[in-house]
């Protein structure tokens, strides 16, 4: 298939400089919001809980946030999922655990009004207080004072009598997913929703993933990197490298500027626009090289201006039928799925962008310096020499 039926003579290297100048600003704009507002995360990387739950009745996203709110749950997020007959949505709120610094303070003086307590520990990170006390206590006397503080207990566990003297106990405090679940439930005398998943991720695990995801953008760049040296000559592979910078930071931006929640589903795309962006970069590449060698003495800018114009209906091909790809998951998709469609369009965009304005005129410039260089050792050399 032919798109371009006649050879093609645009000036693309001429308009380098001012696209360089607005790349430089859109980036610097997008990595000082990253340092000031920093990216939407998800359950994915900030931690928290994921609930999915599907009502037996019309209702839409907004109703079930109400329901949320009223509940005392006024920073849940909610998202339809499926058709919209399906009425299931997915819940999101941060934390794992009910137990936090302020409920645990609540949940210590409540427990030491029992009696005697030796010691107490509250265990933020897997929601356990852990409790001596100097009397036998019942589990139901603990679980109902803990309970009263506005903290779900799970279970009350009785661990025996210690060696050193006491009672010990461990109170596991209620999921989050219960607190959704009870907040759902304001208003309401029988349950009109079912719950069908349930995910926790600690906040621990939530950092992991995100150091994890981050090492494998960085080493799949290096990776490409490597390639790109070792197939071209040495002044194509910091191009590449810098068109790679350009799209992630760009597409990064996206994930910064709507809000969308940034998880593993980013740093997948995120991976695919890398891949993506040093193909389109190599195809020009290799035509590059070709007519380095077919227009020997042309100026190398001329040559490159060639080689984008002969691959320009390629590019068309290419960049046309991916987006084209991305439209069912844009008009069906719902949350992370729509999220990572619009990231790869942006990504499409700006990768082919990146290929003709940022790494062909790089390359140009290390040209530009290599042939200075060799022309300042020639001068060198044949300066004659004086006695």
């Amino acid at each position: 298939m032919q798109i371009l039926k006649k050879q093609t003579n645009i000036d693309f290297i001429g308009k380098r400089k001012p696209a360089i100048f607005i790349s430089t600003v859109l980036n610097l704009i997008i990595l000082v919001g990253i340092a000031v507002w920093g990216f939407n995360l998800g359950v994915d990387f900030a931690g928290g809980t994921v609930v999915e739950v599907k009502f037996n009745h019309d209702i839409n996203a907004a109703d079930v946030r109400k329901r949320a709110e009223a509940g005392g749950l006024p920073d849940v997020s909610v998202q339809s999922i499926g058709a919209a007959g399906e009425n299931s949505f997915l819940l999101r709120l941060g934390g794992v655990t009910q137990l936090t610094e302020e409920s645990a303070v609540k949940a210590q003086d409540a427990i030491k009004a029992l009696g005697p307590v030796k010691s107490i520990y509250p265990d933020l990170a897997n929601g356990i207080i852990n409790l001596r006390s100097e009397q036998a206590l019942t589990s139901e006397q603990l679980s109902k004072a803990v309970e009263a503080t506005g903290t779900g207990v799970e279970e009350v566990r009785e661990l025996g009598q210690a060696q050193a003297g006491g009672f010990d106990y461990q109170i596991v405090a209620s999921g989050m997913a219960d607190r959704i679940r009870a907040a759902l439930m304001t208003g309401v005398q029988t349950p009109d929703f079912e719950m069908r998943r349930v995910e926790y991720v600690g906040p621990q695990v939530g950092k992991q993933l995100r150091n994890r995801g981050v090492a494998a953008l960085l080493y799949s760049m290096i990776a490409i990197l490597i390639y790109v040296a070792f197939r071209f000559d040495f002044k194509f592979g910091p191009g590449a490298l810098l068109a790679m910078l350009h799209d992630v930071v760009m597409v990064a931006g996206f994930y910064l500027f709507s809000r969308a929640e940034f998880g593993l589903t980013a740093i997948a795309a995120l991976l695919t626009i890398v891949g993506y962006s040093v193909n389109d970069t190599i195809v020009i590449y290799d035509r590059i090289r070709e007519d380095m060698a077919k227009f020997k003495g042309k100026p190398f800018a001329e040559v490159i201006n060639i080689a984008i114009n002969d691959t320009l209906g390629r590019t068309i091909l290419t960049s046309s039928t991916t987006a084209l790809s991305l439209i069912g998951l844009l008009i069906f998709g719902v949350g992370e799925i729509r999220d990572f469609a619009w990231a790869m369009l942006v990504g499409i965009i700006v990768g082919t962008y990146s290929t003709i304005y940022i790494a062909s005129p790089l390359t140009i410039w290390l040209d530009e310096r290599e042939a200075a260089r060799q022309a300042r050792e020639k001068a060198r050399l044949d300066q004659p020499k004086t006695a």
